[in-house]
């Protein structure tokens, strides 16, 4: 008897998978959704408002943050990236489950002004095996792959800061992993809606 639904902070390296398992996710279950930012960029050929992104002016960002309307942000080069306030709650307390697919800076704010929220850090099973898979996807060069594979080793050193780790050495055996950390966090007593079963 779950109140809302379940905030879901999906991070980790570039290769790691975290793309594919949200996508696997959202496959599994229908009342799963992921979690559409805004950003002031300028919209790519068939990219759709409201569907791939929320299209601002850059005016009209800077007034949400102002007044606290994003639960996180970043300044990307000349553009703002975040995650409305409105959009994510709306579809929480409607009990549907939002998925965040974002990097650490963004997943500690969330951490910070949703408390509530459960954050997953995904790893590969080891430095070569990502080495291999960035390897194989062919669109960036050695020395960029380098420089990722020496981020990995920074950005590790701020799992502990999350709630779960997941290694995804198997795509269906971590998608089982994070299914059983969706349903064991739903199973929280604070979660319980004690006025529904009361009414019962």
């Amino acid at each position: 008897m779950s109140k809302e639904g379940l905030l879901l902070v999906i991070s980790g390296p570039s290769g790691a998978g975290k793309g594919t398992i949200c996508q696997g996710l959202l496959k599994r279950d229908e009342s799963i959704c992921l979690s559409i930012s805004c950003t002031t960029r300028q919209p790519r050929t068939g990219e759709q408002d409201g569907v791939n992104y929320f299209f601002l002016k850059k005016g009209d960002f800077e007034k949400l943050i102002e007044e606290d309307q994003l639960l996180e942000y970043a300044q990307v080069y000349d553009n703002y990236y975040g995650t409305p306030r409105s959009y994510v709650l709306d579809k929480l307390q409607r009990g549907e489950d939002v998925i965040l697919e974002i990097d650490i800076q963004g997943a500690m704010q969330i951490k910070q002004k949703f408390p509530q929220g459960v954050l997953v850090f995904i790893v590969p099973p080891c430095l070569s095996i990502l080495r291999e898979r960035l390897t194989k996807r062919g669109t960036d060069s050695m020395e960029s792959i380098e420089k990722r594979l020496h981020s990995v080793c920074e950005e590790l050193t701020h799992t502990e800061r999350y709630d779960y780790l997941v290694v995804n050495d198997n795509l269906e055996q971590a998608l089982d992993q994070v299914e059983a950390i969706i349903r064991a966090e739903k199973s929280r007593p604070y979660r319980f809606d004690l006025k529904k079963f009361m009414k019962c």
